[in-house]
């Protein structure tokens, strides 16, 4: 097997943490009022866990 055939095509890993990534700079843009607090604290907690 060559090393090329045994890379992933498609790094769900990396992936994932682009995603989460993206998910926290998006929520920093939100305001963080009462109402917000709760929704960005669990959209941050549910888009890290795979």
């Amino acid at each position: 097997m060559s090393e090329d055939s045994s890379k992933k095509v498609y790094d769900l890993e990396e992936r994932c943490f682009q995603f989460a990534k993206g998910i926290a700079f998006f929520c920093k843009k939100l305001p963080m009022d009462i109402v917000n607090r709760e929704y960005i604290k669990q959209l941050i907690r549910s888009s890290g866990s795979v």
